[in-house]
């Protein structure tokens, strides 16, 4: 037996296990410093985030309305917090608090005009049904048939899906049809998302008038399936003193920068559908 053959083929199996051991130390301590680098930069950012999180969530007003499209103002200030949200997207946070999250976002804050929402239809028993609906009492549900009771397909369905939504009491139903109180309304848009119809808008709050119809058809259509639709006469437009109506698509349109409130509109209007705030 070559014994000094063996010999030699020890000293290399014994060099390749101290090499391969090296090895695997550098890279074990690699991996472990690679770890927690990464669990202190994980740490110190989600701290800074909840922080920043919790400052936003601070000055937000709070309503937890989901007008801005999240489930409530925590999961707003998060969007806020990771850039995937904007500020402009409440309506209901006072301009001092928004001129706060800005500074913390680091953002410019744009100026905003207060607003109010409305229903732009007057309906209600007015307008014709196309069928009688006895299912869910809900108007997502009713307009999930055929796009809803009424002949007219942009008419409020009155089952009080926004009156559900609005935080603030601020919408009633009467005779068939949401009505939104002016003093009650704090912007947040939640009843428009809630309004499948999607006749709920919003307008300057120191508009004097708005048009309740949202139809766009003919006068012939119009009359057959509401008593109070706009028929799309243009008599608005052309009586109004400062030219701030314009037709558009048979509907009158306001430019409310124009409008003085002298109320001309609303006395010449033969169907009643330019309403008073």
């Amino acid at each position: 037996m070559n014994y000094s053959l063996l010999a030699a083929l020890g000293e290399v199996n014994l060099e390749t296990l101290k090499t391969v051991g090296i090895v695997a130390g550098i890279l074990l301590g690699l991996a472990l410093v690679i770890v927690i680098a990464i669990l202190v930069v994980g740490k110190v950012f989600r701290v800074n985030m909840d922080e920043k999180v919790t400052k936003i969530l601070e000055n937000l007003a709070g309503a937890n309305c989901g007008g801005c499209g999240c489930s409530g103002c925590a999961g707003f200030a998060a969007k806020l917090a990771n850039g995937t949200a904007d500020l402009s997207a409440c309506h209901v946070t006072s301009p001092e608090n928004k001129a706060q999250i800005a500074a913390l976002l680091g953002v410019e804050l744009k100026e905003e005009e207060p607003m109010v929402a409305i229903v732009k239809c007057n309906g209600g028993e007015n307008a014709a049904n196309a069928f009688t609906y006895h299912g869910n009492p809900a108007c997502s549900a009713c307009a999930g048939l055929l796009g809803g009771n009424k002949v007219c397909k942009t008419a409020c369905l009155g089952c009080g899906d926004c009156k559900n939504a609005c935080p603030e009491g601020a919408i009633s139903i009467s005779c068939g049809v949401a009505k939104v109180d002016p003093d009650k309304c704090i912007n947040c848009g939640a009843c428009i998302i809630a309004c499948p119809k999607h006749i709920i808008e919003r307008i300057p709050a120191k508009a004097p008038v708005y048009v309740a119809c949202s139809s766009h058809c003919k006068a012939k259509e119009v009359t057959a399936s509401c008593k109070v639709g706009c028929i799309g006469c243009g008599l608005c437009a052309k009586k109004c003193p400062h030219g701030a109506i314009t037709m558009v698509n048979n509907l009158p349109v306001f430019d409310y920068s124009k409008c003085t409130g002298c109320k001309t509109c609303v006395a010449v209007c033969p169907r009643h559908i330019i309403l008073e705030r």
